[in-house]
């Protein structure tokens, strides 16, 4: 009897241990399963925070970029109107301004023109006037010349003149000597003579 009691609870012992090894495992397993479960919850949970920072990225983004406006096909067409604009008011601004320049020159040449007629002028007048200072101290100079001749003499000189150069030599003698002169000429050319001196003095101003 105490041969079988011996081996029946080595039976026991036996299957107790194989009960415990039998439970080891099953909780091994259940720990297993609950760390795994564990980290596909903590995977899922960093995949929603990446997703939901992903969202935030591009909403953020689409606030800050804004909303994609396509352009007003009218707008286009005035801002186009508005540089052709712009480009012939530049275009006329450089013709005003090439025409405004060519005008100064003109000017200036005309200027320069005028500047060299008025100093001709001036050079002529001075040229005249010493022409004319010359030919009056000649005819002063023929003027003595004649009121020192004798009378006869000077009127045969003065019958063969010009009656109007004669006239206008008698008109610079002194009255005694262009009587002299008058008295010696032939009575014809004598009154050519003084109907022209007295055209001249009815010219001449009287005031």
């Amino acid at each position: 009897m105490s041969g079988e009691r011996k081996i029946t609870a080595t039976r026991q012992l036996r299957g107790k241990s194989r009960r415990q090894r039998r439970g080891g495992r099953g909780a091994l397993f259940v720990i297993a399963i609950l760390l795994g479960g564990s980290g596909l919850i903590r995977i899922g949970t960093g995949a929603g925070h990446a997703l939901a920072n992903a969202d935030r990225a591009e909403t953020t983004e689409a606030a800050q970029t804004g909303p994609v406006c396509e352009p007003d096909a009218g707008a286009l067409a005035m801002l186009e109107d508005l540089r052709a604009r712009e480009a012939r008011l530049a275009e006329r601004e450089a013709q005003v301004e090439d025409r405004s320049q060519a005008l100064s020159l003109a000017k200036a040449e005309i200027d320069e023109k005028i500047a060299a007629l008025v100093a001709a002028e001036e050079k002529l007048s001075a040229t005249l006037t010493l022409a004319d200072q010359a030919a009056d101290e000649d005819v002063a100079r023929l003027v003595a010349v004649y009121e020192k001749m004798k009378p006869k003499d000077a009127a045969s000189l003065f019958g063969e003149m010009d009656p109007d150069f004669a006239a206008g030599f008698l008109a610079r003698m002194r009255p005694d000597a262009a009587a002299a002169v008058m008295a010696g000429l032939d009575p014809k050319a004598a009154y050519t003579i003084s109907v022209l001196l007295a055209g001249r003095n009815a010219n001449a101003p009287r005031n």
